[in-house]
């Protein structure tokens, strides 16, 4: 991991008239790093991820992507003003983003839908869009449905087609908002499956999850956050192994007397013993 941020929040609020939904959020992303954001409804998750690609404006403090200032320029020393897009677009060009409804256009191929912000965006040739297209299908395991449609396939298809698409434009970091949440249980290994590869292959990726046991055991960093702000931050170890905050106590209680149950069950006779560094998924 470099010593500097690939991303760094400073002090990042933002409202809706007058309701505050992020409070002064301060965060580092270094290279490598998987960051787990968790909490309630509500609690400017999702908020707080759209900020670091400025699809959310922030009215306070800075993101800064590679060190440089996403969204913003200085107005001859008179504060700052929105930058160009091209600058925007520019500054963020390291960053994808996965989004929880998957977002693929209907009445185009799978492969035409990976490759389509390659030719919008990054003005690739069209057969230099497909066969990165084709590649970036074939990492997620779904090269096979390149010629289908969005319609043609499960959930946990489309996300990881969402995934490839977000894989295509060669991201240096992906954001991830809720991936396996729309999807039926029997759906979600396959798509934390994929984040798993991605994570052992050393991309850095900021997610936004409800799956605890998940972020337990891929990230290195677990931030909980309520009311717009971060209440604890620290390593999965600290967060799921020693919480400090009673309100993070309350929130992974309910985790927390699953795992235990189903733990005790496994252990009963007929049941094969649950090793112990095994935690079940949620």
């Amino acid at each position: 991991m470099s010593d500097s941020p690939i991303l760094q929040l400073r002090g990042v609020g933002k409202s809706y008239g007058e309701l505050r939904v992020l409070k002064g959020f301060d965060l580092d992303v270094m290279r490598g790093e998987i960051v787990s954001l968790i909490g309630p409804s509500g609690s400017g998750k999702t908020t707080a991820l759209r900020c670091m690609n400025f699809l959310e404006t922030y009215e306070e403090g800075e993101v800064r992507v590679k060190g440089r200032l996403l969204g913003y320029r200085a107005s001859n020393g008179n504060g700052r003003v929105r930058d160009t897009d091209a600058n925007i677009a520019e500054v963020r060009r390291p960053i994808a983003m996965v989004f929880q409804q998957f977002n693929l256009w209907p009445h185009m191929t799978v492969l035409a839908n990976v490759a389509a912000p390659l030719v919008l965006s990054r003005k690739c040739r069209k057969a230099e869009a497909e066969q990165k297209a084709k590649a970036a299908l074939d990492h997620v395991g779904l090269a096979h449905k390149a010629q289908a449609y969005p319609a043609q396939l499960s959930g946990g298809q489309q996300q990881r087609v969402g995934i490839a698409r977000a894989l295509a434009i060669e991201p240096e970091v992906m954001l991830l908002d809720e991936p396996t949440s729309a999807l039926d249980p029997e759906l979600v290994e396959e798509v934390l499956s994929v984040i798993r590869m991605l994570a052992q292959e050393g991309l850095t990726m900021v997610m936004v999850t409800h799956e605890m046991s998940f972020a337990a055991k891929i990230s290195n960093k677990v931030v909980f956050m309520e009311a717009g702000q971060i209440i604890e931050t620290g390593s999965p170890a600290q967060l799921f192994g020693n919480t400090r905050t009673p309100r993070l106590r309350q929130f992974l209680k309910p985790w927390l007397d699953r795992s235990l149950s189903l733990a005790e069950g496994m252990a009963r006779p007929g049941h094969e013993v649950m090793s112990s560094n095994h935690v079940p998924l949620s």
